[in-house]
């Protein structure tokens, strides 16, 4: 099927000049046919609507050939650093979970620790509040000697 637009329309649809697409009509890269004075271009050809730069890219294969190649080299270093990644947080991940096991077992002495001060410290103050008592005792035994000695 062809479809047929004006030089005008076609230069309002691909933003160029006129006279370039006139250029471009001479030099037979537009396919085009003039009835009444009038230009008309041919739009079924998708090339015709491209600037012709990126028409030359599209069928030039050594620059699709390395845009591809390109392509695939910047995957596979994607593709490594993913994996580089995913090892370092891995070896994180370890070493967070060792340190995690440390401190665990430290708080656990720790806890031991402060459980036998504690204990410590309660059978000190026992002996403190019994040693209090028998000198009172003893005191109050010397006082009244006094008394009575007096």
């Amino acid at each position: 099927m062809q479809t047929w637009l004006s030089i005008e329309e076609f230069s309002q649809i691909t933003a160029k000049p006129i006279e370039e697409i006139k250029y471009l009509c001479k030099e037979n890269k537009l396919n085009y046919k003039e009835e009444d004075g009038e230009i008309f271009i041919e739009i079924s050809n998708n090339n015709s609507l491209m600037p012709l730069t990126q028409t030359e890219i599209i069928e030039s294969p050594e620059i699709t050939n390395k845009a591809i190649t390109t392509i695939i080299a910047l995957h596979e270093k994607v593709l490594e650093a993913k994996d580089e990644t995913i090892s370092t947080l891995k070896g994180e991940n370890d070493f967070l979970k060792s340190s995690v096991i440390s401190v665990q077992e430290i708080y656990d002495e720790d806890r031991k620790t402060i459980e036998a001060l504690q204990n410590q410290l309660k059978i000190m103050q026992e002996e403190l509040e019994f040693c209090r008592k028998k000198y009172k005792l003893m005191w109050k035994k010397a006082i009244k000697k006094d008394d009575e000695d007096e």
